[in-house]
């Protein structure tokens, strides 16, 4: 699914147990998984194993979720598997992060719960659950009409979503320190797996652009990256020092000392605008669609739509950003107004127990 998915129920649940609550997680084995990530953190997992020649086929609807491969199992496979799991934990609330999960899922495993809340961002697939999260910007609870029941709380905008306290706390910092711009730090990251290597490619095309002498770079990547080891390469022969860090844990203090990120559309998003920190997005996957038109349209970013525009629009991007104090200040301050820090705090009042 990806590492933001992971990272905001994980957020979420840090929360809920400094609150009193008890929180497991069900995870399928994926290669790339945050399993130990998430059990060094403190929590149970419950590792479902990869059934990697899954395909659903359904008789509810002609056609299949659009993502139904990323399940790594049909639907029916994975209630039946989550059900033996439940049953032994009884819990308040069952809380899924999944675009391959449906209705049909959810119906499945009623028995198992008391109250069911559904973490999405696509408004695509009907749901049977008491509460939805989306913490798209812009997103409208009408999007989610057609799809939900009556009775289901909906709680949509970037107003709710899910960061850890630590940016909420570097907030003001972070917003202070551009009121006199500077572009001495730049930032990279393209999400935990970047199968693709769009890292690769961004530096690469860095090589054309007019960045600051006294410029530094970094990239994060997690560990798991498959292109690890050469945007490793790469970096030791750019032209500005370039430090690629791997699984960091304060992001929050990376992002309120950078000046300029580039970054994929994905759950970062909020994490950065929380910030005021200024950003060249690039489009991943189709599902960020949403998220990047919202925010350019807000003025709170310039977007990237394609990976291939990297080679040709992103050093022309960075220099028109590089030479414009005033213009780095203006989106600084449009992102500033998406996210506060204080959606956890938000969303959690709607979790009664």
């Amino acid at each position: 699914m990806g590492t933001g998915h992971v990272m905001r129920c994980l957020t979420l649940a840090d929360s809920l147990k400094q609150q009193g609550g008890e929180c497991q997680f069900i995870c399928r084995e994926h290669p790339g998984n945050l399993v130990e990530h998430i059990r060094n953190k403190g929590f149970q997992v419950h590792v479902l194993p990869l059934l990697a020649h899954a395909v659903e086929q359904t008789t509810i609807n002609p056609s299949q979720l659009a993502h139904a491969a990323w399940l790594g199992a049909t639907q029916e496979q994975d209630a039946a598997e989550c059900a033996a799991i439940l049953e032994q934990l009884t819990p308040d609330w069952l809380i899924v992060d999944h675009y391959a999960l449906d209705a049909r899922w959810e119906t499945a495993l009623m028995p198992r719960y008391r109250k069911l809340m559904v973490i999405d961002d696509l408004a695509d697939r009907p749901h049977r659950c008491d509460l939805l999260l989306d913490q798209t910007f812009g997103r409208d609870a009408k999007d989610y009409a057609p799809w939900t029941p009556e009775t289901c709380t909906l709680l949509c905008g970037s107003q709710y979503s899910l960061l850890r306290p630590e940016f909420a706390n570097l907030r003001d910092f972070s917003l202070k320190r551009r009121e006199t711009p500077q572009l001495e730090h730049l930032l990279i990251t393209m999400g935990g797996v970047d199968k693709d290597n769009a890292t690769g490619q961004i530096l690469k095309a860095l090589r054309s652009a007019e960045l600051p002498a006294n410029c530094n770079i970094s990239v994060v990547m997690g560990s798991t990256a498959p292109w690890l080891d050469d945007v490793r390469q790469q970096a030791s022969q750019m032209p500005w020092p370039t430090t690629v860090k791997v699984g960091i844990s304060d992001m929050a203090q990376l992002m309120a000392e950078s000046d300029l990120a580039i970054g994929a559309a994905g759950a970062t998003s909020w994490e950065r605008c929380c910030l005021g920190l200024p950003t060249i997005m690039l489009v991943l996957a189709d599902n960020q669609r949403k998220i990047a038109q919202s925010l350019e349209h807000a003025n709170a970013v310039y977007v990237l739509h394609e990976p291939q525009e990297i080679p040709d629009c992103l050093p022309d991007l960075l220099n028109r950003l590089a030479a414009s104090a005033s213009k780095r200040t203006s989106m600084s301050q449009a992102a500033s107004q998406i996210a506060d820090g204080m959606g956890v705090a938000r969303v959690i009042q709607y979790l009664e127990f």
